[in-house]
C-alpha cells in the first residue's frame, strides 16, 4: 500500500532535517569544506544518492544551516527593538542595552552548534556559505535601521548613517555571540564578556546621541 502525498512529504522532511543535525554536529570539529557528503549520509543512515532529493550539494545544504541558524532571530530581534524603542534615549537605552546582551547570550546558551557553524564559516572557505551569511547579517542591519528610523534621535540623520549604525550594532551582536561561545560553561568569564558587551553599547550609544553635533 503506498503512502499518501502528506506521509511522504512528512517523511521528506524528517530525513532533510536529520541530514541537518548530522551535518552540523558533524561540524562541531571541522569546517564545510572539509566535511563529506558520504560522512553526513553515513550519520543519517542513508544512501548518497537520496542526499540529494534535499540539496544540490554540501555547500546547498550550507546555507540551509545558515537560514536555520539565524532566520529565527529576526523576529526576536526585531520585538526587542521595537518593545525597548521608548526607552532607547533614556540613560542611553539601558533597557534595550540589558535586553539585547541576554537575548544573545541565550541563544547562545541554546544553539552553540549554530553559533558556532556561523563563526567558523563567515570567513570560511565556501563561497555560497559566505554569501548567504553575508546577505542574513546584512538584512538584520536593514531591519534595525528601520526600526532606527522611527525612533524621535533619528530626527536629521542620513539613511546611509542610520544604516552604518546599524551594521556596528549587528557586527556587535556577532562579536558577542562569538565570545560568549568561547567563554563556555564558565559563568564568571561568560558574565565578563557580557559586561563588556553592555559597556561597548554605551558607547555606541553614547556616539549615537552625539553623532549630529557637528553637522
Amino acid at each position: 500500500m503506498s503512502h499518501t502525498p502528506g506521509v511522504r512529504q512528512a517523511q521528506k522532511q524528517k530525513t532533510r532535517q536529520a541530514l541537518l543535525d548530522a551535518a552540523l554536529q558533524l561540524l562541531e570539529e571541522q569546517s564545510l569544506s572539509s566535511l563529506g557528503l558520504r560522512e553526513v549520509t553515513r550519520a543519517v543512515g542513508v544512501a548518497p544518492t537520496a542526499f540529494y532529493r534535499h540539496f544540490r550539494d554540501m555547500a546547498d545544504l550550507g546555507v540551509a544551516l545558515v537560514e536555520e541558524a539565524l532566520g529565527s532571530l529576526h523576529t526576536a530581534l526585531t520585538a526587542l527593538l521595537s518593545a525597548t524603542g521608548d526607552s532607547a534615549g533614556e540613560d542611553d537605552g539601558e533597557e534595550r542595552i540589558a535586553a539585547t546582551v541576554e537575548l544573545i547570550a541565550a541563544y547562545v546558551r541554546t544553539h552553540p552548534a549554530h553559533v558556532r557553524f556561523i563563526a567558523r564559516e563567515q570567513h570560511g572557505g565556501v563561497q555560497a556559505v559566505r554569501a548567504a551569511i553575508g546577505g542574513q547579517l546584512a538584512l538584520f542591519a536593514q531591519e534595525v535601521r528601520d526600526q532606527f528610523a522611527h525612533e524621535p534621535q533619528a530626527a536629521g540623520w542620513a539613511e546611509d548613517d542610520l544604516l552604518m549604525l546599524a551594521g556596528m550594532y549587528v557586527d556587535h551582536m556577532v562579536m558577542t555571540a562569538s565570545a560568549l561561545l568561547e567563554a563556555g560553561a564558565d559563568p564568571e568569564a561568560a558574565e565578563r564578556v557580557a559586561a563588556t558587551a553592555r559597556r561597548q553599547l554605551r558607547l555606541v550609544g553614547l556616539g549615537r546621541r552625539h553623532w549630529l553635533d557637528e553637522h
